[in-house]
């Protein structure tokens, strides 16, 4: 299901896997990084602190993941902030508000169903805005398929 508005992307996928495994794909720093494309060595996901590194694809080993933590329910429930699309290193987006990146976990026959939520766009600078969305509304197609083979062919 790929449901968006201008303010939101929504994504889902049905995994094979127990939630207890897609759980750690996600709320382990360095599993997440492992198969979203960022360098999260040494690092853990804790709420109310930033959590960043490198991204590791190609052409955008520049960009630097920076994502503010905000709510871990375990099994159940992870959320972030960051600066949607932040890849030109002239660019300090800091003053620019966040969107919101919500994962949630639900148990299902035969595996679990993973929804990621992110919203907040119409917030984003007008100037840059359509763009953000756009990239990240393929991004979000392409790591919900990095997540299933992630946890799915392991």
């Amino acid at each position: 299901m790929n449901v968006s508005s201008t303010d939101r992307i929504e994504r889902q996928v049905q995994l094979k896997s127990p939630r207890s495994r897609v759980w750690q794909a996600l709320a382990d720093a360095e599993s997440f990084g492992s198969w979203f494309g960022v360098k999260l060595t040494g690092q853990r996901f804790v709420p109310g602190q930033y959590t960043r590194g490198n991204i590791t694809y190609p052409g955008y080993e520049h960009v630097v993941f920076e994502a503010l933590v905000e709510r871990i329910e375990p099994e159940r429930y992870l959320s972030f902030r960051w600066h949607p699309y932040a890849i030109d290193p002239n660019n300090d987006y800091s003053d620019e508000p966040t969107t919101l990146v919500e994962f949630t976990l639900e148990e299902q026959a035969g595996g679990t169903l993973l929804r990621v939520v992110e919203s907040g766009f119409d917030r984003i600078p007008a100037a840059r805005r359509q763009e953000a969305y756009r990239m990240n509304s393929g991004g979000w197609d392409a790591q919900m398929e990095n997540i299933r083979r992630h946890v799915d062919t392991q």
